[in-house]
């Protein structure tokens, strides 16, 4: 949803830390006696097997073709295939309401009706298609989903009134404090309005056969409605499931990614000069101690929010750009890539009105197709439970140089990235980093040992992979 970015960032470490318990082995303890401890698991829930190593795409229909259609995007599966996209989530499919809507064609965040399709982008079965010929070529597809607030003019407003919040007026309300004038909230203390977006969250999985949600605004909406929708969503199918938040208690039970806000946000600070490396320390060291280790992080450098609201990825990150998305993929989290920037999109995409993108070759969108390669096949670099924590390797420059291992038994990575505008000759400490690797990028076959030194340009980055 719109502007929820900077909400999101100031209050994770709060919500991080008034959770319980303490997930850093993801166990919690239950006291049979003083002297034993039964350990349980603390995510719960079971994630599709095909989310391992997946890159995750996110398809705005209106923008994404000339047409703006289901049928003209299932033209373009192959290239996302081709690019190494496995999950493409799609923007809401669903009718968007005309009441106080904003600009020409309305924001698809203003949910008129939950069964049914706006016809800006073709029928049910138009979207079927979609979805059929995605599989066809083995990638997966999953909706987003609003359950925190619908249109003005949605059929609830007529058929359930007393399913909304109310302000101190008895007014329906827009979500407190934020310009979001054109949607109205829900409230989720009506046990029927529970019960029917959970139907209506189980219906897009059996009729169109989808894979999952991308679930909008999700910590605005109770964490046990999530939790039972979870359950009953995977008893039709197993699901894939995002929250557009960035809590742990999502991933206990419900949720199998939620957004790393806080990483975007740290990394724009660093590339325009507002923070230095040790705001990844401080992100990496909060993911690894107070997130689950079985749980998915969504990294990312561009999405709908930010390209409409707050800049272009190259407005954004700067000279730091490639870094920054290099360390998206090759760091921990499942990576995103927003439709337009394997193009090298270099405008705002309109959120209210049509604005297709401007297709062509890029040389951004090679560095994404050789990264997410890289991903798939190493399996250091894969996620959650399959993959491996990143360990930090000290090196001579660690206000402006970041440097890691991650590894297991079959593969290791070690990268190295300069977040300044400087040149700089880096030496490491410890022995972590020992080894012969080859350049990724170059295929150069290097040596490291302890008198090893490496010279980065400014912005510069190389990831390393164990020969």
């Amino acid at each position: 949803m719109k502007k929820i970015g900077h909400l999101l960032l100031g209050v994770t470490l709060f919500m991080i830390g008034c959770q319980t318990p303490n997930n850093k082995q993801d166990q919690e303890s239950s006291t049979t006696n003083t002297d034993r401890y039964v350990p349980k698991p603390y995510v719960k829930i079971t994630h599709p097997e095909w989310s391992k190593n997946a890159a995750i795409y996110q398809l705005n229909t209106r923008q994404f073709t000339q047409e703006g259609t289901f049928l003209a995007a299932e033209k373009e599966l192959p290239r996302l295939k081709e690019l190494g996209v496995d999950i493409i989530w799609l923007m809401p499919v669903q009718e968007i309401g005309s009441k106080n809507r904003k600009g020409t064609l309305g924001s698809p965040y203003s949910v008129k009706d939950y069964f049914k399709v706006n016809p800006e982008f073709g029928t049910m079965e138009d979207l079927k298609q979609f979805v059929s010929s995605a599989h066809n070529q083995g990638m997966y597809v999953i909706l987003d989903w609003v359950a925190n607030h619908t249109a003005w003019d949605n059929v609830l407003v007529q058929e359930h009134p007393d399913w909304y919040d109310r302000d101190y007026k008895n007014d329906f309300r827009p979500t407190p404090w934020w310009d979001w004038s054109d949607i109205i909230d829900l409230d989720y203390n009506q046990p029927g309005l529970r019960q029917y977006m959970t139907n209506a969250l189980k219906y897009w999985v059996k009729e169109a056969d989808i894979d999952g949600y991308r679930c909008d605004v999700a910590g605005f909406v109770p964490v046990d409605f999530w939790n039972n929708a979870r359950k009953e969503l995977d008893a039709i199918k197993p699901v894939f499931m995002l929250a557009e938040w960035e809590s742990r208690d999502l991933h206990a039970e419900a949720f199998d990614m939620t957004y790393a806000w806080s990483w975007n946000e740290t990394m724009h600070k660093i590339c325009t000069g507002h923070a230095d490396v040790n705001g990844l320390y401080i992100y990496y060291s909060w993911n690894e101690s107070a997130f689950p280790p079985n749980s998915f992080r969504m990294t990312f450098v561009s999405n709908h929010d930010k390209n409409a609201w707050e800049g272009t990825m190259w407005e954004q990150f700067g000279d730091g750009l490639e870094a920054a998305i290099t360390l998206s993929v090759v760091g921990e989290g499942m990576p995103l890539i927003y439709n337009g920037q394997e193009a090298g999109n270099k405008k705002r995409l309109e959120f209210f009105e049509k604005d297709p993108i401007v297709w062509k070759d890029h040389y951004i969108g090679k560095l994404y197709k050789d990264l997410f390669a890289l991903m798939k096949e190493n399996t250091a670099l894969w996620h959650a439970k399959w993959g491996s924590t990143m360990v930090k390797v000290p090196n001579s420059s660690e206000k402006e140089i970041l440097s890691f291992v991650r590894q297991n038994e079959k593969d290791k990575v070690f990268a190295v990235f300069n977040f300044s505008d400087n040149a700089q000759t880096i030496s490491f400490k410890e022995t972590l980093y020992h080894g012969t690797y080859t350049d990724y990028f170059s295929n150069e076959v290097i040596d490291f040992k302890e008198d090893s030194a490496l010279k980065l340009d400014a912005w510069g980055y190389k990831v390393f992979v164990k020969k």
